[in-house]
C-alpha cells in the first residue's frame, strides 16, 4: 500500500521556510558589521567602489588584496552601488545567494518528491552556520553556491531527463567557475574528490567520461576564469605565487603559518573541523535523537510527484554515497589543516541536508517528523533574533561603530582619528577609509605634533604611554574594547 502524503503539512512547513527567511532578511541591517572578517570585506568591497577598481580588490590604499578571487567582492560592491554603503547592502547579496542555493536544491529534489525537497531546503536553513551565513559578509556562501551547482550538474547531467542533460550537465564547470573566482582552487578539492571517488566506487567511470563534454567544458572554465587571473597578475605581480603556494597550501599545511598578509593564521589541533561541524550542525543533533525513537520506516518508497516507485535499490545506494561523499569531504580534507574556521564545513552541508532529508521522508510518521524540523527551523530563526536584540542592547558587538559615530559627532574641528598598531576594519569602513595608523608610540607622539587629533587605543595601551603624552589626552568614552582620546 503506497500512503498518501499530508500536502497541507508540506504547505505548513513550506510557509514556515518562507518565514524563517524572511526574518532572515529583515534582520540584515539591524547589526553592525563586525571585526575581523566581515568588516574586512566590506571595507574591501567598498574601496571597489571608491577606487573604481574592478580587477584588482584593495585591502588597503596601495596594498593590494591576495587573498581571494574577487567574485564575492564584485556582488557585494554591485550591492552598493545599487543601495548605498550600508550594513544591509553589504549582506543582501549572501542572502540572494543563500536563496540561490535552496532554488537549486528544490528544482533538484522535487523530481524525486516535494515532501523531501521541502525537508531538504528546511533541514539547511535550520542549521546555525548556514542561517548566520545567510546574512554575513564571508565568501563561503558563494563558494557554496559554486559547489551546488556543479554537483547538480554532474548528477542530472548523467541521469536526468534528454533535456536535462543537455542543459544540466554544463552546471558542472560553471559552478567550477564560480569556485575558481570566489575562493580559487579550493573548489576542484572540494568537489573534484566526491565526484572521482564516487565514479570509481560504482565503476561508472566510462560512463561518466562519455556522459559529460570534459573537453568543451574545461574550455568554457578556461574562458571565464582565465582572463580575471591573468588581469590580476599583469596588474600587481607576485599575486599567483602568494595566491596559489601561500593561501592553498601553507594556510593548510602549516599550523600557524606566518605568511598572512592580511591577518593571522587561525591554529588549532588537527580534527577541530569535526567539533565545528557539531557546532555548525547543532539544530540536527538535537533533532535526530527524537527522530531515532521509535522510527518507523516505511516498506515502500514512493515518488510524491508521480506516484510511481522511487529509484531502484542500487541507485538509491548510489546517490546515497554520492551525498556523503559531497557532505563530509570538507571535514576529511580539512582534519590534518592546521588553519581552519567553522564556515570551511559550509559546502558540505546542503549535500548533508539532502541526505537526512531522504532519511526523514521514509520514516512514516509525517507529521511528527514535519514538526519536529519545523520546531528546529524556528529554533534557529528566533535563536538569531534573540542573539541580534541582545547583543544591541549590551553593545557588545565586536565593531568600531559606535566608536566612529562618537567621535564623529565631537569631531568639530575636523581632526583625524588615529590608531595605535592596527587600525579595525570596521573603522575604516564606516569611517570611509579616512583613518590613520601608527605603528609604535614614538610615531604617535610624532603625529601629534603634526597637528590636532584623537586616537583610540584598545585596552592596555594606554599604560604603556609615557606618562607626559598620557597626561595630554581626555578620555571620550569608551567602545567594545576601545577607548576614545581627544588631546588637550
Amino acid at each position: 500500500m503506497i500512503p498518501v502524503k499530508n500536502n497541507g503539512q508540506i504547505k505548513t512547513l513550506t510557509w514556515l521556510i518562507v518565514i524563517a527567511i524572511f526574518i532572515r532578511l529583515a534582520t540584515l541591517g539591524l547589526y553592525p558589521v563586525n571585526d575581523t572578517t566581515e568588516a574586512r570585506y566590506a571595507e574591501i568591497a567598498r574601496k571597489m567602489v571608491e577606487l573604481n577598481d574592478w580587477i584588482t580588490p584593495w585591502f588597503d590604499y596601495g596594498v593590494p588584496f591576495w587573498g581571494k578571487p574577487p567574485l564575492s567582492t564584485w556582488l557585494t560592491a554591485g550591492s552598493f552601488h545599487l543601495f548605498g554603503i550600508n550594513e544591509f547592502a553589504a549582506r543582501l547579496p549572501y542572502f540572494l545567494t543563500a536563496l540561490l542555493i535552496s532554488w537549486l536544491m528544490w528544482g533538484w529534489l522535487k523530481q524525486r518528491s516535494v515532501r523531501e525537497a521541502t525537508l531538504a531546503v528546511a533541514l539547511l536553513w535550520a542549521t546555525p552556520l548556514f542561517y548566520v551565513s545567510s546574512g554575513a559578509v564571508m565568501m563561503d556562501m558563494t563558494l557554496t553556491a559554486g559547489i551546488v551547482l556543479a554537483m547538480r550538474g554532474f548528477w542530472l547531467g548523467l541521469y536526468g531527463n534528454e533535456t536535462q542533460r543537455k542543459r544540466e550537465r554544463w552546471l558542472l564547470f560553471i559552478g567550477f567557475s564560480v569556485g575558481l573566482l570566489c575562493k580559487g582552487p579550493i573548489v576542484l578539492v572540494l568537489a573534484g574528490p566526491p565526484i572521482v571517488i564516487w565514479s570509481l566506487f560504482t565503476r561508472n567511470v566510462r560512463f561518466v567520461w562519455q556522459q559529460l563534454p570534459w573537453l568543451s567544458g574545461s574550455l568554457l572554465m578556461a574562458l571565464i576564469v582565465l582572463p580575471w587571473y591573468w588581469l590580476a597578475e599583469l596588474k600587481t605581480p607576485g599575486f599567483l605565487n602568494y595566491f596559489i603556494l601561500g593561501e592553498h597550501w601553507k594556510r593548510f599545511t602549516v599550523s600557524g603559518w606566518t605568511g598572512d598578509l592580511y591577518g593571522h593564521a587561525h591554529a588549532f589541533p588537527h580534527g577541530s573541523i569535526w567539533l565545528f561541524a557539531g557546532a555548525a550542525c547543532l539544530t540536527w543533533l538535537l533533532l535526530f535523537p527524537c527522530v531515532a525513537y521509535g522510527r518507523k520506516k516505511l516498506t515502500t518508497s514512493i515518488n510524491a510527484e508521480n506516484n510511481e516507485p522511487a529509484l531502484s535499490s542500487n541507485n538509491q545506494h548510489s546517490w546515497a554515497l554520492y551525498l556523503l561523499l559531497w557532505g563530509l569531504t570538507p571535514c576529511l580534507f580539512f582534519t590534518m589543516a592546521g588553519n581552519i574556521l567553522w564556515t570551511y564545513v559550509l559546502p558540505g552541508l546542503p549535500a548533508l541536508a539532502i541526505f537526512f532529508a531522504g532519511w526523514l521522508d521514509i520514516d512514516e510518521r509525517e507529521s511528527r517528523i514535519n514538526k519536529l524540523v519545523a520546531a528546529t527551523l524556528l529554533f534557529t530563526a528566533l535563536g538569531m533574533c534573540t542573539f541580534i536584540a541582545t547583543q544591541n542592547l549590551t553593545n557588545q558587538w565586536k565593531t568600531t561603530k559606535a566608536l566612529v559615530a562618537h567621535y564623529q559627532t565631537i569631531n568639530t574641528q575636523h581632526e583625524a582619528l588615529v590608531f595605535l598598531n592596527t587600525k579595525p576594519y570596521s573603522a575604516a569602513f564606516y569611517k570611509q577609509g579616512r583613518i590613520e595608523e601608527v605603528k609604535d608610540v614614538a610615531a604617535l607622539e610624532a603625529r601629534f605634533k603634526q597637528s590636532p587629533a584623537f586616537v583610540a587605543l584598545m585596552s592596555g595601551q594606554l599604560e604603556g604611554l609615557p606618562n607626559e603624552l598620557q597626561a595630554k589626552l581626555h578620555n571620550e568614552g569608551s567602545y567594545n574594547g576601545y577607548q576614545l582620546f581627544s588631546v588637550r
